[in-house]
This record gives C-alpha cells, sequence and structure tokens, in this order.
C-alpha cells in the first residue's frame, strides 16, 4: 500500500515537471529540455506501469482472499450442519411425556392393591 502512494505521488511530481516543461514553447526550449521532456515521459510511463501491476495485484489478492472466505464459509456450514441437528433434535422432537411417573393403569393397580 505505502509503494502505491509513493507511486502516486511520484507520479504527481514528474507530472508537475513535465508540465512546466510543456509550458515552455517549443522554439524556446533548449535541447536539454527536449531531453528532459522524454525522460519524464518515459518515468511517468514506468511508474504508471508499475502502479498498475500492483493494482492488478492487489485486486488478485482480493478476490483469492474472497473466493477463500467462500470456500471456508461453505467448509464449516457443512461441518457444523450436523451439530446443528444434534442441538436442535431435542427442541424440534415432539416426546410423549407422561407427567406423572406411572401409567394411568398403573395408578389404578396401585389403587387396587391399596384398598
Amino acid at each position: 500500500m505505502m509503494d502505491d502512494i509513493q507511486l502516486c505521488k511520484d507520479i504527481m511530481d514528474l507530472k508537475q515537471e513535465l508540465q512546466n516543461l510543456v509550458a515552455i514553447p517549443e522554439k524556446e526550449k533548449t535541447k536539454l529540455q527536449k531531453q528532459r521532456e522524454d525522460e519524464l515521459i518515459q518515468k511517468i510511463h514506468k511508474l504508471v506501469q508499475k502502479r498498475d501491476f500492483l493494482v492488478d495485484d492487489a485486486e488478485v489478492e482480493r478476490l483469492r482472499e474472497q473466493e477463500e472466505d467462500k470456500e471456508m464459509a461453505d467448509f464449516l456450514r457443512i461441518k457444523l450442519k450436523p451439530l446443528d441437528k444434534v442441538t436442535k433434535s431435542p427442541a424440534n422432537e415432539e416426546v410423549a411425556v407422561n407427567p406423572l411417573p406411572f401409567s394411568s393403569g398403573g395408578c389404578k393397580r396401585l389403587q387396587a392393591e391399596a384398598e
């Protein structure tokens, strides 16, 4: 990221210098100024290519990380699904629970024995 910021700064500085040279009428430019113009154009071009590479590389990295995140989410969803069933199973199943410790037939039998 710092490289990208520095590249932008360098490009801006070179462009400013180039603008100053371009502002000079062609007839009044010295051979040295014309050479410097060409040098600046070449340097700017190289820096822009380098910056484009960094931007493309960052985009590839972002897409790779996004794909890894998706794969991890899918993996976790598959691995946690059985746990989800286990934890939800008792709450979702209807279990017939008799609130009395004995069935109604057993209570009558106990009552009859007690009499």
